[in-house]
């Protein structure tokens, strides 16, 4: 149940930064700190799930649970560069580098949510 909450989670979290930056790009300071504030509360549900995710690997002894680990750290790497590229976007600044390093997160966050880990498509 978990899993689906987590993936619920993050797709909305995409969704809300998309939203955000449309906003923030079409001039609407008010409506795009709003979508900011809903999207920091997703934070939360998506921290909870992925620690509850990571916490099934530490009951026993898995030989995935360092790629467990590198996949929440990396997950807060997405959080931190979503907060980074709408913080540049806000000030009028070149965004580009948190941009870049979000793509490369998210990348790294699907190929071992998704590939590597068990509950993931392979």
């Amino acid at each position: 149940m978990n899993t689906h909450l987590h993936i619920t989670a993050w797709v909305l979290a995409l969704i809300l930064f998309a939203v955000a930056v449309m906003l923030h790009k079409q001039g609407n300071a008010k409506g795009s700190k709003i979508v900011q504030m809903i999207l920091r509360l997703d934070y939360l549900l998506i921290l909870y799930s992925g620690g509850d995710l990571i916490a099934n690997y530490f009951g026993g002894d898995s030989p995935l649970m360092g790629e467990a680990i590198a996949k929440g750290i990396i997950g807060i790497w997405v959080i931190a560069a979503m907060e980074m590229t709408l913080a540049k976007i806000k000030k009028d600044k070149p965004a580009k580098g948190g941009y870049i390093q979000l793509i490369i997160a998210v990348i790294l966050t699907f190929i071992l949510g998704f590939v590597r880990l068990p509950g993931g498509l392979m």
